[in-house]
């Protein structure tokens, strides 16, 4: 081929090599940080593979277990977790960007009024915007590990609706020799948060005013006085303020937990005949509404710091795991609550979850968030979740009384919204 000929073919390779090479300028790579394992891992893998091959080589998500970051001060991108865990994650509290700010930003069509309200509710700011993806939400329940009853010769079918039930099905367990009737995790929000929402105590008074933490009334006190009981007699053992107690019921250590719905799918991969019922309440007290529960658990966070271009792939994501098919691929790996009405009607369609466990998911998760007096993510519950898992712990230790815990809880969390006005 002569010089002339030559020319062409060397500009159309340089042309080709140049247009890659701006491609691959061009390409986001955004890193999101987890610490799933088992079919919540598989399923998370699969579906942000099956996002990242729809990318066509223009973006990709890449997966990081944050049980493997050595410098876990450099943050990600994207992070799935529940903000009490922080500091296992990032090794401090980092500032998250709210997710309604990024979706703007970005331009993303995501319509994030059609999440069920309650499961807005557990991630909205106070003017009701979603600071977060809700994807990792739970319930609190009673797990009861059936096999364990029948050893010991009790009921597994029996349902323990109130606390005085639970306290003969924990006395039963234990003159037949079971060690550890009873155990809890996440004890804050079974134990504090959610006793004062079925009883139709505000956990946060004047939230217009930046909200003053109020779970030492009447009846969280009266809760925990009875569980300080039942420590002494040996019914419930306290295994700490996180998901401490998991491990111990997982392992079938303990007969019964308190805890986040979205444990049945690990207790059922161990092959744990386990029940799941809904979180007792006290028959006793005026007004009581025992399914008025608070969804809580694990989002999707943005983290603070990175480009707009990086930012966009973000919310390109969060449009991806918002479609009705996502949400169910997801929801039947992890036991998470579905976020939105679509993801409930594939799930009926699915056949997987026995309708009256979707029809009870939806009765809840539809109710209205007006007048909402729930303690948001933020600095307040941060407090909270720490303070009074030191409170309570003299509970058990010292014998401190309830309200004396419950009245220093309250006073530590609000002192920082009361000290400038001494």
């Amino acid at each position: 081929m002569d010089k002339k000929g030559h020319e062409p073919m060397v500009n159309k390779l340089l042309g080709v090599i140049l247009g890659m090479a701006t491609l691959a300028a061009s390409a986001q790579e955004i890193t999101l940080r987890h610490d799933m394992d088992g079919k919540a891992l598989d399923a998370l893998a699969t579906l942000t593979l099956r996002f990242n091959d729809g990318l066509k080589g223009k973006g990709k998500i890449v997966l990081q277990d944050a049980r493997s970051v050595e410098e876990k001060k450099v943050l990600p991108h994207l992070a799935i977790l529940d903000p009490d865990d922080s500091i296992d994650f990032f090794g401090t509290r980092p500032r998250f960007r709210p997710l309604h700010e990024v979706l703007r930003e970005s331009g993303a069509k995501v319509d994030l009024s059609r999440l069920y309200p309650q499961i807005l509710d557990a991630v909205d700011d106070a003017n009701g915007r979603p600071q977060a993806l809700p994807i990792g939400m739970a319930v609190p329940a009673l797990f009861i590990n059936r096999a364990m009853f029948i050893k010991a010769g009790v009921n597994p079918d029996q349902k323990p609706e109130t606390w005085w039930a639970l306290q003969k099905t924990a006395g039963d367990l234990f003159d037949k020799q079971i060690a550890c009737p009873l155990t809890s995790s996440r004890f804050a929000w079974v134990h504090m948060e959610n006793i004062a929402s079925q009883h139709g105590e505000p956990a946060l008074i004047a939230a217009k005013q930046g909200g003053r933490v109020a779970v030492n009334n009447l009846v969280n006190v009266k809760h925990l006085a009875l569980l300080a009981s039942w420590q002494k007699s040996r019914y419930f053992h306290y295994s700490g303020p996180g998901r401490e107690g998991n491990r111990r019921f997982l392992e079938g250590e303990c007969a019964m937990l308190t805890g986040a719905s979205s444990l049945y799918a690990d207790a059922r991969r161990t092959g744990m005949d386990v029940a799941v019922m809904a979180l007792p309440h006290y028959d006793d007290v005026r007004g009581a509404r025992p399914l008025d529960v608070l969804p809580d658990g694990a989002s999707l966070w943005v983290l603070a710091g990175h480009k707009k271009a990086e930012y966009a792939l973000a919310a390109r994501y969060v449009a991806f795991l918002m479609h009705a098919d996502v949400q169910k691929e997801w929801v039947r790996a992890t036991s998470y609550l579905p976020m939105t009405q679509a993801a409930v009607d594939a799930l009926r369609e699915d056949g997987v979850f026995p309708a009256p466990m979707l029809d009870a998911a939806q009765k809840r998760l539809s109710v209205s968030r007006k007048d909402s007096t729930r303690v948001r993510h933020g600095p307040i519950r941060d407090r909270l979740h720490e303070f009074a898992g030191e409170e309570v712990n003299f509970v058990w230790t010292s014998g401190r009384a309830a309200k004396e815990a419950l009245d220093n809880t309250v006073r530590r969390v609000n002192e920082p919204a009361t000290a400038g006005k001494r």
